[in-house]
């Protein structure tokens, strides 16, 4: 085995990079092959020479493959779905949708990003019979949209025919292709509520809670019919609530939301089947998106690399191509049209054949910005942008877009606010946990239970020696922990112990604490297959808000849109806390990572000589002693890890309240950014309010210097 493949690598993989006397990865490479691997978005600093090209082709041309070679095997399927009405999850329906619809896992966020034309689908249930029911969509980023309701003889652009009634952002209500004014114009973050009165064959919509009136009466063909919740979008994306969480605005009069209706009047589409989790093999539809500075040399470079690495994957074929100035566009747009899967660009040729309709976006699931500072120096910030704003952030099979982006230094202004407005790092805060100066560990150390390093130390709560200050860094962890809960009002979060013991005590102490306030899990080897895949999938449901695990246990996992991570100790090795922190604030969410460093050294077990592995084991001497523990030193792992990221992580206080960033602004963890990307203004907007200080300053010093030369000439007169 090669230590490539260590890293989770293909076989085949392995074997190509080893003919390339690649005997072990770089560092760059060791930090992000895993990370892309496990789903996560990379933001590199990385020098020529240092290995980049592989850090990001590599994975990427590994889940290529790989997905591929499933469908080819069958693997890709999903099962039909299971029948039956009533409080079931109700969901937007794959199985009914257009090309370019996209779906989150969930079923309850679509988008569509083909800029060209309209795709529709309609829930996976329908109301029927009697009844008086709603439900909410939101408008989540800008484009044309749809809304409204639909039978089974519709098509799935909502308002085009005699079967199906929708209401647009233009302020424009459709039925029949009749589109008349209606309430008024609606788009990003606005909330349009959807209703639906059997028993008075009525349909009506309101904007943010305002009812706009009768829209339709329901004409007597239809009053048999069942009706599905329903969407049609173009370049645009739109949240739904079914009514399986509290809605915006609950609607009154006797609605309901349509996931409670009664089963009797509740009935499951009858589009249903088995659906392949695959790429389109469309025209011009590329995965994996390459851009790069107008370098022929280095572009043909990036392409041959790629060609080395796939030598032993075949059966499927992964396809590549080139597009760059100075080559025929006849030859490239002919390789497009017969499918392609990695793209690698130059910027100008590549909005050429995107803007000429030769090239389309919406199958893309992997965006690489290579040599990033380089394409924004060049003046192609806004067309990386409007690129961005293109492609689907969710495919239509359920996989989120993943980012990379790579330049020289991370240091660029331009590159670190890039970096924000995609969202491609968690904010980062450190709390110092220091017993000397917070005693509640004083009054607390009876009723918690620790790992147990220092039961035979003869801890006395007075003493002012290192086993009491490590101690008490193991009982106040947990009130920090908590505290860091409540302030941010954290409905989910993974929180990351260094040990399984670490783990199990924590888990114990929220259910002590708070009981099903602070639902959890756990996941960690001591845990048996079965119940790690069960809390697995209890925390991905929602159905407990945090899980606690080993970083051994977390490799690998995909967790989109997490919104918190707590780190309770650092890991032991900093290329551990970027896998950490890089769960948090994905697919355009916010996310914030919070640390708890202890001031003080804390003894922890340390089992690399036992026999055991630590089951059983009660040998509390130190390592070079014999036994199963060593010191930990924090201070020093946090100072590595800052150097590591060549940044200083800022430092909050015990309530954990997280100040308000320059380019941030306040926000809302685990939510889309607002309109526009980052809040943030730029140098002008951001030193006004110093600039403006810094005049009445100035006007001061100079009224005082006028006041006092006015005072020593009337006082010189007063003496003569």
């Amino acid at each position: 085995m090669t230590a490539f493949e260590e890293m989770g690598v293909l076989p085949e993989i392995g074997k190509a990079v080893e003919e390339m006397d690649w005997s072990l990865p770089t560092d760059v490479q060791s930090e992000a092959i895993p990370m892309i691997l496990g789903g996560g978005d990379v933001l590199m600093a990385a020098e020529t020479g240092s290995g980049k090209t592989g850090a990001f082709c590599l994975p990427i041309l590994q889940i290529v493959y790989e997905t591929m070679k499933d469908i080819q095997e069958g693997k890709g399927m999903v099962k039909k779905s299971s029948g039956g009405g009533g409080k079931g999850h109700w969901k937007m329906n794959v199985y009914d949708r257009g090309d370019a619809m996209a779906i989150d896992p969930d079923g309850l966020l679509c988008q569509a990003r083909d800029p060209q034309g309209w795709h529709g689908t309609r829930s996976n249930k329908a109301v029927c019979g009697k009844g008086k029911y709603y439900f909410e969509a939101i408008v989540t980023d800008e484009g044309l949209c749809r809304v409204g309701w639909s039978t089974e003889k519709a098509k799935l652009e909502l308002g085009i025919d005699k079967f199906s009634f929708g209401f647009g952002g233009t302020g424009k209500k459709s039925w029949g292709k009749q589109f008349d004014s209606y309430g008024e114009a609606f788009g990003m973050n606005d909330v349009i509520g959807c209703f639906l009165n059997l028993d008075q064959s009525e349909i009506r919509w309101s904007k943010n809670g305002i009812d706009l009136g009768k829209a339709y009466d329901i004409p007597g063909h239809m009053r048999n019919e069942p009706f599905y919740a329903a969407v049609v979008l173009k370049n645009a994306e739109m949240k739904f609530n079914f009514g399986n969480q509290e809605f915006k605005h609950p609607p009154k009069d006797g609605y309901i939301g349509i996931c409670d209706a009664p089963a009797d009047n509740c009935i499951s589409s009858k589009i249903v089947g088995e659906i392949k989790y695959s790429f389109l093999w469309g025209k011009g539809a590329a995965h994996m998106i390459i851009i790069r500075c107008s370098k022929q040399g280095k572009n043909k470079s990036t392409l041959t690399q790629l060609q080395k690495f796939k030598k032993y994957i075949s059966n499927p074929e992964v396809r590549e191509l080139l597009i760059i100035g100075g080559v025929n566009v006849r030859e490239q747009t002919d390789v497009l049209a017969k499918g392609v899967d990695i793209v690698v660009a130059t910027p100008g040729r590549l909005e050429d054949l995107i803007s000429t309709g030769k090239m389309a976006l919406h199958q893309c699931r992997f965006f690489v910005l290579d040599e990033c500072d380089g394409l924004l120096s060049a003046g192609y910030g806004d067309l990386i942008n409007r690129l961005h704003g293109q492609i689907p952030k969710v495919t239509n099979d359920g996989k989120r877009l993943q980012m990379i982006v790579c330049s020289a230094t991370l240091h660029s202004f331009d590159v670190k606010k890039m970096a924000h407005c995609y969202n491609l790092r968690a904010m980062l805060q450190v709390c110092m946990v220091d017993p000397a100066v917070d005693t509640r560990w004083k009054t607390l150390h009876k009723h918690i239970r620790t790992d147990g390093v220092h039961e035979q130390d003869g801890i006395q709560v007075e003493s002012h020696s290192a086993e009491t200050y490590s101690e008490a860094v193991k009982i106040l962890k947990g009130e920090y922990v908590i505290a860091a809960l409540e302030e941010h009002k954290m409905d989910v979060a993974l929180i990351f112990c260094r040990t399984k013991l670490d783990c199990d005590n924590l888990e114990k102490y929220l259910q002590q604490r708070g009981g099903g306030k602070y639902s959890c899990v756990c996941l960690h080897g001591d845990r048996k297959p079965q119940e790690r895949k069960a809390n697995l999938e209890k925390f991905k449901r929602r159905e407990v808000k945090y899980m606690i695990c080993t970083d051994v246990a977390a490799r690998g996992i995909d967790i989109s849109g997490l919104p918190y991570v707590i780190n309770v100790t650092l890991p032991d090795e900093k290329q551990n806390y970027i896998h950490r922190i890089g769960r948090v604030g994905r697919a355009e969410r916010m996310g914030l990572a919070i640390s708890l460093v202890a001031t003080c050294k804390e003894k922890v077990w340390y089992h690399s000589n036992c026999n055991t592995r630590g089951r059983g084991c009660y040998n509390t001497n130190l390592t070079d002693h014999g036994g199963c523990c060593v010191w930990y030193d924090e201070p020093k792992l946090m100072s590595d890890v800052e150097e590591h990221l060549d940044v200083t992580i800022d430092r909050i206080q015990t309530d954990m309240k997280v100040p308000i960033n320059e380019f941030d602004g306040k926000v809302t963890y685990g939510d889309k950014r607002k309109a526009g990307g980052s809040v943030y203004k730029g140098h002008v907007d951001f030193l006004a309010p110093t600039v403006s200080e810094l005049a009445q300053l100035e006007k001061k010093a100079q009224t005082t210097f006028i006041d006092l030369k006015y005072k020593r000439k009337f006082a010189d007169i007063a003496t003569q």
